[in-house]
């Protein structure tokens, strides 16, 4: 149940790496029940036009009854806890509606109230979604050397300091530090950073990241159930359930309105009751129950805020809580994140340098020669950026550093600075790294042959995106 209306408090739910699956609408039973009391409302007025006053009084109580199921429980239990709710107007208001004999106006009131919860309850159902498909990116079993041997295991059962081997292609289980091995992990996923992070003994690693390459040996920091990726959902479900200013004033309005509420309609009824009939003033009691409960209010912000989390979500925007969210609007300086945010998410060559006697079409050919054999991102942005096709032979990759091959009976090897020694570009190869470039080298039977600058180009729409967030006083 929702607490908007004054029902069950919402409980956040439990990350244990596993993903409720997605329910259709028509397996949904708590859409399902107020869709049907609409229905049988519906149903009840058409009977009721067409003078089957029996039939159609069946279908108001049909209503009232499927409607009623989805609050009055919560009602209850608050009130044996004594919490005043919204929800315990609406089961006064129903209950007292009934005895005067105005089934149908009780139907419909249930059906609005039991739908408004529901769908706030799909919308955070939604946006949660959103969230736990991360989850996705932690693999079922994992690779781990036990007592000299390796076994796969399932993850959540790997602890802290076993050694986990992760081979090419594979995702990592959990947070941990490479003992053993090189190679690039591709981090996208999580960071959204297009070009894989080089890594070798003594580095740290997430779990959720693809490695590219060579195999690791990976001792754990963090057990399969609580690392840093599971965390990260956890807290951000945790955040989710805040309420933002907006709501808590809604709130704080509703909490003293209730009996407020239901004091004035006592007085309303027993003072009216006094001096005039008391079927009539007890009927306009029931009135000013229904008629000033706060349960719009008090559902309008919250239904608003969440409904915006969850479609965000659609766009691969997480936003951690309404509270956040609330505060969008008052914003006056923008941090933005570079990969995909603001550049393309597809590396692209941006500089060519070759050596003396070296033209640069010959550099870029040479170096797709080898790449074209490679997966690496980099690889692609190269072979893309040049014009000839050479055939490469004898092509050979070494995890984390680079490739070489023959190429024209000449030995070709393309990789990292880490790997080969830029020698006379060693000062070409800082500014094109300082610049935001990364750089690989290319050597030709043993001589640096020159160094080609990848970068993840801006959009082109961002100019003009923060020229607007300028314009509207929003400094980036």
């Amino acid at each position: 149940m929702s607490a908007a209306c004054g029902c069950d408090e919402p409980s956040t739910p439990a990350v244990d790496g596993a993903e409720d699956p997605a329910r259709p609408w028509w397996r949904d039973r708590g859409l399902l029940i107020p869709i049907f009391s609409g229905i049988a409302f519906v149903v009840g007025l058409a009977l009721e036009w067409s003078s089957l006053e029996t039939a159609a009084s069946l279908m108001f109580w049909l209503g009232l009854l499927l409607g009623a199921y989805t609050f009055v429980p919560g009602a209850i239990r608050n009130l044996i806890k004594r919490k005043l709710g919204i929800a315990l107007l609406m089961t006064i208001s129903a209950v007292g509606a009934v005895l005067l004999g105005y089934v149908e106006e009780a139907a419909a009131l249930a059906f609005l109230y039991s739908i408004a919860e529901a769908l706030e309850d799909k919308a955070m159902d939604r946006a949660r979604g959103g969230l736990r498909a991360l989850l996705k990116l932690v693999p079922e079993t994992a690779t781990v050397v036990r007592d000299g041997s390796m076994g796969e295991v399932p993850v959540r059962e790997i602890l802290v300091g076993q050694v986990m081997v992760v081979g090419p292609g594979e995702r990592v289980a959990t947070d941990g530090v490479v003992r053993a091995g090189r190679s690039s992990l591709d981090t996208s996923a999580i960071t959204g950073e297009s070009i894989p992070v080089e890594v070798e003994p003594g580095d740290e690693i997430s779990a959720g990241a693809i490695n590219t390459a060579g195999v690791l040996e990976v001792e754990t920091t963090a057990a399969g159930t609580d690392n840093s990726l599971t965390t990260i959902v956890e807290l951000v479900e945790q955040a989710q359930t805040e309420k933002g200013d907006r709501a808590r004033v809604a709130d704080r309005i509703a909490r003293p309105l209730v009996p407020g509420v239901m004091i004035l309609a006592v007085l309303v009824g027993a003072i009216g009751s006094l001096f005039g009939d008391p079927e009539l003033w007890i009927t306009r009691a029931l009135v000013v129950l229904v008629a000033a409960s706060p349960c719009a209010l008090a559902i309008a912000v919250p239904v608003t805020v969440i409904s915006a989390i969850g479609a965000a979500s659609k766009f691969g925007v997480i936003i951690k809580s309404g509270a956040a969210f609330e505060r969008l609007g008052g914003i006056r300086h923008l941090a933005v994140d570079k990969t995909g945010t603001l550049t393309r998410n597809q590396p692209t060559v941006t500089t060519v340098i070759p050596t003396a006697g070296t033209s640069e079409d010959t550099l870029l050919a040479y170096a797709a020669a080898v790449e074209r054999h490679s997966t690496h991102p980099l690889a692609t942005a190269i072979t893309t950026a040049a014009d000839a096709v050479l055939m490469a032979q004898d092509v050979s990759e070494e995890a984390g550093h680079g490739i070489s091959g023959i190429v024209d009976g000449h030995r070709v090897t393309v990789g990292s600075p880490r790997w080969i020694d830029p020698g006379p570009l060693a000062a070409r190869v800082q500014s094109l790294e300082s610049d935001g470039q990364t750089c690989v080298l290319v050597t030709i039977d043993g001589l640096v042959a020159g160094v080609i600058g990848v970068r993840d180009e801006l959009r082109p729409e961002v100019p003009e995106v923060v020229a607007t967030l300028n314009r509207q006083g929003i400094e980036v």
